[in-house]
């Protein structure tokens, strides 16, 4: 029988594809949100952190779970440049997920016309997924779209996750009694330790605010694993990861919160 050239016959309704145990006949949705372009006050163009989409992106999907990528302000978006495995830097070189994802024409195309997050009917969404990188130092906070998104998906008592600097999303945001989201919960993001870090690699003071301090200060009980160490956390419905290396966690805790 010949295997080139043609496709395969289904048999008993399955595909060559790896198959996955599911306990709903229908298909889990998540939404990963993935911050719009800007630029820093040094200048520098800034974007989301490429590992924050493609890492969870590739945990979700290859679970079965079907996966929309928005943005805050919808349109197009783009990676962080140190990210981007295939950069001159080499910073991230060691990313083959990223070089899979970036080196698929599909799924390039999704990157290039996001959905603004509030257009999206959240109604059929099962997790939310916040990522980060450097822009949302500079536009996550604040941004009434992508809070009402999360509180509404929050408040239906659906799951909700952030990592990296896309926890700068959560900051600010209350909930419909009053309440700071993150007050009295235990949380996560990138750390003091780590802006240090970058700070001293790049000389200037990259960021314009820190997680840390903020979370503390909206009554969150903040934690942290250590320099670069994959780290996440669930208290209750909310997820949260540490920085970039995190995602995959992440994603992970969403996967088994949704009993898939």
């Amino acid at each position: 029988m010949s295997t080139t050239g043609t496709t395969p016959s289904v048999i008993g309704g399955d595909s060559h594809h790896m198959r996955t145990d599911q306990v709903r006949s229908r298909r889990r949705h998540a939404v990963i949100v993935v911050a719009n372009p800007a630029t820093n006050q040094h200048g520098w163009p800034v974007g989301f952190w490429a590992a924050e989409l493609t890492h969870p992106y590739y945990e979700l999907t290859e679970r079965g779970i079907d996966v929309t990528i928005a943005s805050p302000d919808g349109g197009p978006v783009e990676v962080d440049a140190l990210s981007d495995p295939r950069d001159a830097s080499r910073w991230s070189a060691e990313d083959l997920i990223s070089m899979g994802f970036l080196s698929t024409p599909e799924l390039v195309a999704k990157l290039r016309n996001t959905p603004a997050i509030a257009a999206l009917d959240l109604s059929g969404v099962d997790a939310l997924l916040v990522a980060g990188g450097q822009s949302p130092m500079f536009t996550y906070r604040g941004h009434e779209g992508l809070a009402t998104a999360i509180r509404t998906m929050y408040e239906a008592e659906k799951p909700v996750a952030a990592y990296c600097h896309g926890v700068a999303a959560l900051v600010d945001l209350r909930l419909s009694d009053g309440r700071h989201l993150v007050d009295g919960l235990t949380v996560t993001g990138f750390s003091d330790v780590e802006e240090d870090y970058g700070n001293a690699a790049a000389g200037v003071e990259i960021m314009p605010w820190r997680l840390e301090p903020a979370l503390r200060e909206r009554g969150a009980n903040y934690i942290s694993a250590g320099l670069f160490k994959p780290f996440a956390v669930r208290d209750g419905r909310l997820v949260t990861g540490q920085q970039q290396y995190s995602g995959r966690r992440v994603a992970q805790v969403v996967i088994d919160m949704l009993g898939v």
